[in-house]
């Protein structure tokens, strides 16, 4: 089924709406004005969403698990009690052409878990998006197999040939793996960090068709971890995470920032 140009227009002006919000700044929808006094016995704090301060890119806020036996840390949410999100894009299989500028606007930073064979002749693509909005680069597989039960030298060649090509086609290595369906074994973990991943990254929540939907619960919680993909409804998915992020009052912040070594 092909995007529509008049539902991809409606996509872009509901994410035009999004960002003149403000939420690449704050969760609020607070209008602009002075700053109300700080709370006190006669003034207390009124009940609802609270504003959420600025995120200072770059400053690390959380540490990744340790690595344990020589396996990578498997992450299906961050630790945190911060009122953050974050997005994931899965395989590369859609060249959408309007990805890095709604990327670039939001002010997201994603972590791109791409796969080799959608990268391969397409690197000046990935290459525009990561060096125009900071994204970080992560290693999904050359093809996307099940990894859970095959052999360590099947699995590592598939982690690692795809993060030796990227650090030549896309002059960056990934450090953050993602398994293809979410399935992996022990012998993916340590595959894993035998090819320099320091974290194996799962979701809490996905979207879809214009539509996030939950693992458990029915909105994003600090710590989530967004999954999308690179589908034909990428204005539209990327729209609807904004938005659901909005409305549970969450910043999108940058998971590497979260996962500093």
């Amino acid at each position: 089924m092909t995007f529509a140009p008049s539902r991809r227009r409606r996509a872009l002006g509901a994410l035009a709406l999004t960002l003149s919000l403000g939420l690449a700044a704050c969760s609020t929808d607070t209008p602009a004005g002075p700053p109300p006094p700080p709370p006190s016995q006669d003034n207390p704090a009124p009940a609802g969403p609270q504003f959420v301060p600025p995120y200072r890119f770059g400053d690390a806020q959380e540490k990744a698990p340790p690595l344990a036996n020589g396996e990578t840390p498997v992450l299906r949410r961050v630790p945190t009690t911060k009122p953050y999100v974050f997005i994931t894009m899965d395989d590369g299989a859609v060249k959408a052409p309007e990805a890095q500028q709604l990327i670039q606007q939001s002010g997201t930073r994603p972590v791109l878990f791409l796969n080799q064979r959608y990268v391969k002749g397409h690197e000046a693509y990935f290459r525009s998006i990561l060096d125009s909005t900071g994204a970080e680069l992560g290693d999904h597989t050359v093809d996307h197999p099940n990894l859970r039960g095959k052999s360590f030298d099947f699995q590592r060649k598939q982690i690692c040939d795809t993060a030796d090509a990227f650090e030549q086609e896309l002059g960056r290595r990934p450090a953050l793996f993602r398994p293809p369906f979410g399935n992996y074994d022990q012998t993916t973990l340590r595959a894993a960090v035998s090819c320099g991943m320091r974290a194996t990254v799962l979701w809490t929540a996905s979207v879809n068709d214009g539509q996030v939907q939950f693992q458990s619960g029915t909105k994003l919680k600090p710590g989530d971890i967004v999954l999308m993909h690179f589908r034909k409804t990428f204005a539209e998915d990327f729209t609807a995470f904004l938005d659901q992020a909005r409305r549970d009052g969450l910043t999108p912040v940058p998971l590497a920032d979260f996962l500093a070594a």
